[in-house]
């Protein structure tokens, strides 16, 4: 015996079976058959009769003329030619208390329990079924219920409205994903009696599987649909008959709708097809609703609107009908008592599970009920989950507290719930991995810190790190692991920023709406916008997909134009406050301020905009006014003594008592609290030379005489190795070049936004860190290029042997050393854009490269076999198959024919033989190389020229900011002095402990009353900006169409109201004068029924 029949061997115990057992004859079938259904042959005994034949017994019941026995059908159904999945089946008497079915169904069968109820009920018999009526079954009740995860109850045959429900619970089933085929259970409770081939059912033992053979045509039948997972086949012990299942199915949803489940309670709901048996529906209506009703009341539960919702398919449309459910529910739910705080939660979570806000903003959310959070909070986790932020929105404006809401026990479990097939999901995964051995198989709050601190880089310090008390650990994954493995009591604190952490959760699945909403409710608009910018660009190199990386470019560039134009706001109210924003140290992004992330964002179009290139040229200009001629600076740069003139006007003098958090901190050595006041010699003193432009300038005077005496030490000076050499002016070229490194090595070690707290030689991140940034900038690259190779030349040229090769290396090395003016000269407003469309242009030039290495190649190649056969030296042939083509695109052909110079190394003249194949060859070459591949180059110059030539500025704006950290970060004097301010600063930082407050032009912490007044004012424009965005978008012409049309539907909706309220009392009139019929040949009926009697008596009588 199987482990399943072991299961259910227990059913035949319990679950009975009824037989008609009295035979009451039917006066119809003259006397053969039983009001049963069933012949006299088949039954033990026969209703007793009189004196006169006429039988006692005249109405056939089935409690008293049936008995009960050990149901003979239960088990697993295989349908003969269908698919091989196995549906469910029992056979069980109409008195079954429907706990015991419902705890089978649970247990044994496995069915998932339900969200919804829903019980469809047609008319009688294989009545057509209009068109109509199989759309609303397809597009709305089976999508809608398949949303919900709803059990469908019907009759379960292959006719009528029970056909079309399983056919489009098939058709849905077949177009949805795996994890959702479980979701809709099609339910079949039919009539024992009525099932065609049912004796193929019927095993006392129970059937694992049994064969069904059905009829599998377009007719309608009474066999057992198999697109159905199980099927209940109430037995009241009559053939043939329907109707004998609808108490046991009235009493089965009355169980349902009363059971609590682990997921919600449930509704349950009739949708009738309108057919003209109106009877079988009533009947259905009666028993649901509640015990046996008079038929003088029926008519009054019809005449209740709030419990009856007629619904015009014909009129509607099938997308309408998940509304029109909807708020039949809520209509249901306000005449249901219930001891529940809040009977409408079970319609909010199906509200949200149909994604109508609509509904649940006039239906649920009008004023009339009162919503506490506890009604709220599963309800706001399931549209978070399902991203329906218009629902999260809906919640947060009535009554639900983020901060009570989001602890970090709940944000790990919304983390948990990513999509497998999100990036996210994969980075959360991969961090998972790499803890293995450590307790928890979920991603967990560790394992997010590690992802977005993978994403953000060194931007900003480690997300979650408080909560998880890993500050300040040196040995953290230890920290962890042992975090882990205890009660993990970090989970039940309320989450510190809580809308700024959903917003990094939407950002990370690249959820649009959600995301904005999120961005929209946190506060520091400009930082947060910023930093999703950074998100969803480093994810979008991480993402294969070519549809999700633009998905996830464009939300980038939508956050970056958020974070322009509330910036923009910001600047136009007030620019001392837009400045303090740009350099506020944020505690919620970590400790970074807004212009440290735009830069990591490549937030071209933010640092293209007036107030940040503002802030920077203040901050470039120092203490000085930013009109200040170059002329003026130069001729102070040489004579000092014009400083203390008013041939240069600072900003201190014309600005006296400037309240802005900007202007603290001038000074680039001390705080300014514990500094004395210094003389106006030494403070103006202070103020010109430790200003970026004055140090830019020093720079670039003492970078031109490096270069001068480089190119002396080279053409004029250059000594044979010792003791011969070196000269003197070549050894001050060796120093100089050292404190050149000594720069070098300061800038690689040192981040220039250090912290207060930081000293000389160590920052924030790690010295491997700090060398790998360091390595990405290009300009690093080159100078790091230029010092080995002038090392390398300085090793050499100290020995006879190598002297040359390092006289070579040297002039190599002074080639990159020019190259470096590029970089300096960036910073100009006109030469600066040029440079950057010259960088653009080096691509497209390694494009044409390649094109013209494989011409050059596949000519020098055959000119080289053709012509010059007879000479394999290597050298020689190197040169003709490579350097001799590409002289000859230039028109050049070196050869002679005198003997003497060919000995020499000239280059010999061709051989006239295969001259002709050679010409031929050499048109092709040049008409490709001079022609095709040149006209192609210039056509590339042109297209990135005009491309690049409208976003220069942009381009030239944002790499300005690297280029002003740099020499605001640099000491005032220029190698090889700069040697003297390294001693300096290594003396005070290290030995007298003295931190810098140069630092607070780019980051400046706020506390207190301050930080608050900022974020107010942030806020207030952010607000200003988004109602500024609304009546924009209410000003477009869409809108304007949209406002346009709302009269029209309004007209258009109390049409529809008037046809419907003529309809309902039609329907009532019409189902009134039935009602009245009804009556009138029941009371006929009951008349010459209550005459028999009477005219008995009187023929005894006589």
């Amino acid at each position: 015996m199987s482990k399943t029949e072991k299961d259910q061997s227990w059913i035949p115990k319990i679950i009975k079976k009824r037989v008609c057992t009295t035979f009451v004859e039917d006066s119809f079938s003259n006397g053969r058959l039983c009001q049963c259904g069933g012949t006299r042959d088949t039954h033990e005994s026969v209703a007793l009769g009189d004196y006169f034949s006429t039988a006692i017994v005249s109405h056939w019941d089935s409690s008293q003329h049936s008995s009960e026995y050990p149901t003979d059908a239960f088990g697993e159904l295989e349908f003969a030619g269908a698919s091989k999945r196995h549906s469910k089946f029992l056979r069980l008497s109409w008195d079954t208390p429907p706990s015991i079915v419902y705890t089978l169904m649970m247990a044994h069968w496995g069915l998932p329990p339900p969200n919804l109820v829903v019980s469809v009920v047609s008319g009688e018999g294989r009545a057509k079924v209009k068109t109509w009526v199989r759309e609303v079954l397809r597009q709305g009740l089976v999508k809608a219920s398949q949303s919900t995860g709803a059990w469908i109850l019907t009759g379960g045959l292959r006719e009528g409205v029970g056909r079309c429900v399983g056919e489009a619970v098939r058709d849905h089933a077949t177009a949805a994903s795996s994890v959702s085929l479980n979701k809709v259970v099609a339910l079949g409770i039919a009539p024992w009696g009525l099932v065609h081939n049912r004796q193929q059912l019927v095993n006392p033992q129970g059937s694992f599987p049994a064969r069904y053979y059905f009829q599998n045509t377009s007719r309608d039948s009474c066999c057992l649909d198999n697109n159905y997972q199980a099927f209940l086949l109430v037995d009241d012990g009559s053939v043939g008959r329907r109707g004998g299942e609808a108490s046991f199915r009235a009493r089965l949803e009355d169980y349902i709708s009363h059971h609590p489940t682990t997921i919600k309670s449930l509704s349950n709901i009739a949708l009738e097809q309108c057919l003209p048996n109106w009877s079988s529906y009533y009947f259905h209506l009666h028993l649901s609703i509640s015990p046996p009703i008079p038929c003088s009341q029926v008519l009054s539960i019809y005449l209740n609107r709030d419990l009856i919702t007629v619904y015009h398919g014909e009129q509607e449309g099938p997308d309408d009908f998940d509304t029109v459910l909807l708020k039949a529910l809520v209509r249901a739910s306000k005449q249901r008592v219930s001891s529940e705080a809040s009977p409408y939660t079970e319609e909010l979570k199906l509200a949200v599970t149909w994604n109508r806000v609509d509904i649940a903003k006039s239906e649920l959310f009008n004023g009339d009920i009162h919503w506490r959070y506890q009604d709220l909070e599963d309800s706001m986790t399931d549209a978070l989950v399902n991203d329906k932020p218009q629902f999260v929105r809906l919640f947060t404006e009535n009554g639900l507290n983020i901060l009570d809401y989001l602890t970090y026990g709940r944000l790990e479990s919304l983390y948990r719930s990513v999509a497998d097939s999100s990036l996210a999901y994969v980075l959360l995964q991969r961090r998972l991995g790499e803890r293995q051995g450590m307790t928890g198989s979920q991603a967990m709050l560790p394992d997010v810190s590690r992802v977005l601190e993978d994403l953000m880089g060194d931007v900003c310090q480690p997300f979650y790190h408080s909560p998880l008390e890993l500050e300040n650990i040196s040995s953290q994954r230890k920290r962890v692991s042992k975090l882990l493995r205890g009660d993990c009591v970090y989970q039940d604190r309320r989450c510190l920023f809580p809308w700024a952490s959903l917003f990094v959760w939407a950002v990370l699945q690249n959820r649009k709406d959600m995301a904005v909403f999120f961005w929209e409710m946190a506060g520091e608009s400009v930082l947060s916008a910023l930093s999703g910018c950074k998100i969803l660009r480093e994810l979008s190199k991480l993402e294969s997909e070519t549809e999700t990386k633009l998905a996830m470019k464009e939300l980038a560039q939508r956050f970056e134009n958020l974070a322009h134009d509330v910036f923009s706001k910001c600047y136009q109210s007030s620019e001392s406050r837009s400045f303090t924003l740009l350099i506020r140290k944020s505690p919620v992004w970590g400790g970074t301020t807004c212009l440290k992330m735009g830069m990591a964002a490549d937030a071209r179009l933010f640092f293209s905009h007036d107030g940040v290139q503002s802030l920077l040229s203040q901050i470039w200009w120092g203490d000085m006014k930013r009109s200040t001629e170059v002329w003026k600076l130069l001729l102070t740069f040489f004579c000092p003594v014009l400083m203390y003139t008013q041939l240069i006007s600072f900003r201190e003098l014309e600005e006296p008592g400037k309240p802005d958090e900007v202007a603290q901190g001038r000074d680039n050595d001390s705080t300014p609290d514990t500094l004395p006041k210094r003389p106006f010699v030494v403070s103006r003193w202070r103020q010109f030379w430790f200003a970026p432009v004055t140090s830019f300038l020093g720079n670039v005077l003492m970078y031109f005489l490096f270069l001068l005496l480089f190119a002396y030490v080279l053409l004029v000076d250059f000594k044979p190795p010792p003791p011969r050499g070196p000269a003197f002016a070549e050894c001050v070229l060796y120093f100089w070049v050292f404190t050149i490194v000594c720069e070098e090595i300061r800038e690689c070690l040192i981040d220039p936004c250090l912290l207060l707290s930081q000293t000389f030689l160590v920052g924030s991140m790690m010295w491997r860190q700090r060398m790998r940034k360091y390595i990405q900038d290009v300009w690093n690259k080159c100078d790091l290029t230029a010092i080995i190779l002038f090392i390398i030349g300085l090793t050499c040229r100290m020995f006879q042997w190598s002297y040359e090769f390092g006289r070579a290396v040297l002039c190599v090395d002074y080639m990159v050393f020019t190259l470096h003016l590029i970089h300096i000269f960036a910073i100009h407003k006109q030469l600066g854009p040029k440079i950057i469309i010259v960088g653009k242009m080096m691509k497209d030039i390694f494009f044409f490269l390649f094109f013209l290495g494989v011409w050059l190649m596949a000519y020098g190649v055959a000119n080289q076999a053709l012509l010059y056969s007879y000479d394999p030296r290597p050298a020689w042939i190197f040169r003709r198959v490579f350097y001799r083509p590409y002289l000859h695109i230039f028109g050049q052909v070196p050869c002679t024919d005198n003997v003497t110079l060919i000995e020499g190394g000239a280059e010999p003249c061709r051989s006239h033989y295969a001259n002709w194949l050679v010409i031929v060859l050499l048109v092709i070459y040049l008409l490709v190389t001079n022609i095709l591949l040149i006209n192609l180059l210039i056509a590339m110059f042109s297209y990135t020229f005009s491309k690049v030539q409208g976003q220069s500025d942009t381009y030239w704006k944002f790499q300005r900011y690297n280029l002003i950290v740099e020499y605001h970060s640099r000491p005032s004097l220029a190698p090889p002095f700069i040697i003297l301010s390294h001693v300096h600063l290594f003396i005070k930082r290290y030995i007298r402990k003295v931190p810098s407050v140069k630092i607070l032009h780019f980051v400046l912490e706020l506390t207190g009353k301050a930080a608050n007044r900022l974020m107010t004012w942030e806020a207030i424009q952010k607000e200003n900006f988004l109602t500024a965005q609304s009546k924009i978008q209410r000003g477009s012409d869409s809108e304007r169409l949209k406002r346009m049309s709302i009269p029209s539907n309004v007209f258009s909706n109390l049409i529809k109201h008037f046809r419907k309220r003529l309809s309902d009392i039609i329907q009532v009139s019409s189902f009134i004068t039935r009602m009245c019929g009804i009556y009138m040949v029941y009371i006929i009926q009951l008349n010459a029924y209550l005459q028999v009697p009477s005219r008995q008596c009187h023929n005894n009588k006589k």
